[in-house]
């Protein structure tokens, strides 16, 4: 599928404490989006920030009313709980999401856009390059390769938060997960209900502005138990594909995605 051929996209952001790099996601969103489609649509939701975050919001709506969409949530939901905000209020036929910290390039959407085709549900990006702190790179990849194991996952990178799907995906998979891990329990949905996943590689940059909110140290706990219970129900209680029995899925049972 050509650009400028492209149907109806959502691109949305969560935002916790962005505020010194959500303005140039916005805008570098809207101006690719222009590239790509005459129908579109920005969606930032502010997941309680602390910083002025809120403030800055509210102006690029005031500049951008009928482009951009602001969603405030009066307090912190967590990663997972501003994710399915997001799904959930995205009204086009294709959706895209990434970060508003600014460690991913929005232009880089033009990349999964060029494979969106009748015979893909559902693009992921994978970093080319992890550029963070050493400890967070080691902990991510030991984090990668336990979750590929636990969850049998297929794709290259679990937790490259740069993806557009078709929106018909959520008609199927309901997530439910308020932290970090609900982008396993995604993948895993996604995976396991059948629709065709295709991978493309992305560059990830150095935070400039902001902390993490997903690894570190003192979550550690909170994200091994939160696993823990994604892979009873997922993996051993094999939930999802209960689901998907009683509710036939919308895609080919298809995977074109490189192991």
């Amino acid at each position: 599928m050509s650009q400028k051929q492209m149907p109806g996209i959502s691109v949305f952001f969560p935002a916790y404490n962005d505020a010194g790099t959500i303005t140039s996601m916005v805008i570098t969103s809207l101006l690719t989006l222009r590239e790509l489609t005459d129908d579109y649509e920005v969606i930032v939701i502010n997941d309680g920030s602390q910083d002025h975050t809120p403030q800055v919001l509210n102006e690029l709506a005031r500049v951008y009313p009928d482009e951009l969409r602001i969603i405030h949530h009066e307090h912190n939901r967590g990663y997972g709980g501003a994710l399915r905000s997001g799904f959930s209020s995205a009204g086009k036929e294709w959706v895209f999401y990434t970060d508003g910290d600014a460690q991913y390039d929005p232009r880089e959407l033009k990349n999964l856009a060029l494979l969106a085709n009748d015979d893909v549900d559902f693009i992921n990006g994978w970093k080319i390059e992890r550029n963070d702190p050493f400890h967070r790179i080691v902990i991510g990849r030991i984090y990668q390769y336990i979750i590929k194991f636990a969850f049998g996952l297929k794709l290259r990178d679990v937790d490259c938060d740069f993806r557009l799907m078709r929106q018909e995906v959520f008609e199927e998979v309901q997530l439910h997960s308020d932290s970090g891990v609900i982008c396993v329990e995604l993948m895993k949905k996604v995976q396991d209900a059948g629709f065709r996943l295709a991978e493309t590689p992305v560059h990830h940059f150095h935070r400039a502005y902001g902390k993490s909110q997903f690894f570190n140290f003192r979550r550690l706990a909170r994200v091994a138990r939160d696993l823990s219970k994604l892979w009873w129900h997922l993996v051993i209680k094999k939930e999802d594909q209960q689901s998907s029995q009683a509710v036939p899925p919308t895609s080919n049972a298809a995977n074109s995605s490189p192991t």
